[in-house]
């Protein structure tokens, strides 16, 4: 089984059960789960001062080498207020000498995409300790998925999405769409040209997602894609007011103003099944016009491959 080190760089972890009830679980799987005193820990609305959100990250670059993998507590918002003073160098270096297995999504997308841009370092956009492996159902499918990711070199993912047939090659990167356009200009956002761009996110009205992606078509960043992968985007409410205007017809319009490719319908995001995606890793895209497929490689794995049966 693996060593968990627990890292908090966002908000405060407002659900002490769930993550309770995940650091249960993994332990119940055989897992060795360190550094809890992050999840009770607060400052404000955050997981503790920037200065000990901080050094969550910063200590990563003497990881004991027991330690297989990473996991974020939570999202929220706290991770943009720390890139400026996150040592890459060190963190490069330690990195590439072992390269660890490091997951989380929603806020932690700020953190993985400045570790890529200035580091080169692969993450896994996928499930956390509070929300995932504590909430009340416990999902197989995003321990599967999640499993497979850290552990096979290479996997391939496919699902149904009701768009045109297209194939494209490239690197994988993205995360949470809101974090990554707020990045838009700064050093922690190195633009991949050709990659296969996959993005989520959760709470936005579909006009706010339009207005976030034509955000990225404004700044040029989408034509330098292969492609465009729309993960999940719930939790928003329409009303009256909107018409027919819904997520299925801003996807259209977007696709109309697009010269690549728009796949919708990867379980991907903040929802209870979900899949775990490497950002950075080299991506194969291949879609039939009814099913896609998304093969992924050159990602770390964990050393011990073994996963335990899930547990309710």
């Amino acid at each position: 089984m693996s060593t968990i080190r627990l890292i908090a760089p966002s908000g405060f972890c407002v659900n002490q059960a769930a993550a309770a009830r995940g650091i249960e679980r993994l332990e119940a799987l055989g897992h060795r789960v360190e550094n809890q005193s992050v999840v009770p820990r607060r400052f404000q609305r955050f997981a503790g001062t920037d200065a000990q959100r901080l050094a969550d990250i910063q200590d990563l670059s003497a990881l004991a080498d027991e330690c297989d993998i990473v996991l974020a507590v939570r999202g929220g918002y706290g991770a943009s207020r720390l890139l400026e003073n996150i040592d890459y160098a060190s963190l490069g270096r330690a990195f590439r000498a072992r390269p660890p297995i490091i997951c989380g999504h929603s806020d932690f997308t700020a953190i993985q995409l400045a570790l890529l841009s200035q580091t080169g370092t692969i993450t896994f956009s996928g499930p956390m300790l509070a929300g995932n492996f504590g909430a009340q159902e416990f999902n197989d499918f995003t321990w599967q998925h999640f499993w497979q990711a850290i552990s096979e070199p290479r996997f391939t993912l496919n699902w149904q999405s009701p768009t045109p047939a297209c194939s494209a090659t490239g690197t994988l990167w993205g995360g949470n769409l809101a974090m990554l356009v707020s990045l838009i200009g700064s050093p922690w956002l190195n633009v991949i040209d050709g990659g296969i761009l996959v993005v989520e996110d959760i709470n936005e009205h579909p006009f706010r997602v339009e207005r976030l992606l034509l955000q990225l078509h404004h700044a040029g960043i989408l034509a330098r894609q292969k492609a465009l992968i729309l993960g999940s985007f719930n939790g928003a409410t329409l009303s009256d007011y909107d018409g027919d205007y819904d997520f299925n017809e801003m996807c259209r319009m977007l696709q109309q103003r697009l010269s690549i490719p728009v796949l919708r319908g990867l379980p991907f995001g903040h929802q209870p099944e979900t899949v775990t995606l490497p950002l950075g890793a080299f991506g194969e895209l291949h879609h039939n016009g009814q099913t896609a497929s998304l093969t992924v490689s050159g990602h770390p794995v964990i050393r011990q491959k073994k996963a335990a049966q899930p547990l309710r």
